[in-house]
């Protein structure tokens, strides 16, 4: 399991506009992508523009080359991208593992 964590400054004023393109594109475009698990949304507390997206994949393949590589990820932008201040910042993590004798 894959998480993506993108945290994505949106322009001013837009947060409910947003909101809503995320869900939608979370519904039509993101939940038919192979590989995909789950998806959260968090607004930052101290910016009011900034969000933070985790989204769960079954393998990193799965979000680079079979979403990113797609025909769904233009799709994806199309719907959220226009709120864009700025270009994402993503970053994928992987659970750490404790180094053997650890306890």
């Amino acid at each position: 399991m894959i998480k993506e964590i993108a945290q994505v400054e949106i322009l001013p004023g837009q947060s409910a506009d947003f909101l809503a393109a995320v869900n939608l594109a979370v519904a039509q475009v993101l939940a038919t992508a192979t590989g995909f698990v789950a998806f959260e949304v968090y607004k930052s507390v101290e910016r009011e523009n900034v969000f933070m997206f985790e989204i769960q994949w079954e393998t990193l393949a799965d979000h680079t080359i079979g979403f990113r590589e797609s025909e769904l990820f233009p799709k994806w932008r199309a719907i959220i991208g226009p709120y864009f201040a700025s270009p994402p910042q993503v970053e994928h993590w992987g659970r750490a593992q404790p180094a053997a004798g650890a306890e």
